[in-house]
């Protein structure tokens, strides 16, 4: 059984940094490109970034690009999504998922952890 446990969540100022983490367990981590996402109160969810497999690959939404990396490492099982320069408008709840193998989906999912900018 897959699961994904975020961490890192919390209030920041505008223009300060958090680091969220997502450790994964219940199958082979470097087979599985990775996902973030956000959702704001209100809003539709968000694809923030995805990294592939073998960590090579990697997107960002253009409204973080420059100011988000993301990055993992399978020796830990774990993907992490640096956020610099943070903006009022980055608050939301941060959600990783694993991509399935078969199909262009997220098949499995964290239980979000909230990032707060205040301004």
């Amino acid at each position: 059984q897959v699961q994904l446990v975020e961490s890192g969540g919390g209030l920041v100022q505008a223009g300060g940094s958090l680091r969220l983490s997502c450790a994964a367990s219940g199958r082979t981590f470097s087979n599985y490109a990775m996902g973030w996402f956000r959702q704001a109160p209100g809003k539709d969810r968000e694809l923030v970034a995805t990294i592939s497999g073998s960590g090579g690959f990697t997107y960002y939404a253009d409204s973080v690009k420059g100011r988000f990396t993301i990055a993992r490492d399978n020796a830990k099982n774990t993907v992490y999504l640096q956020m610099n320069s943070l903006k009022p408008e980055d608050t939301a709840v941060y959600y990783c998922a694993q991509r399935s193998v078969l199909t262009p989906t997220y098949d499995y999912w964290g239980q979000g952890t909230q990032v707060t900018v205040s301004s």
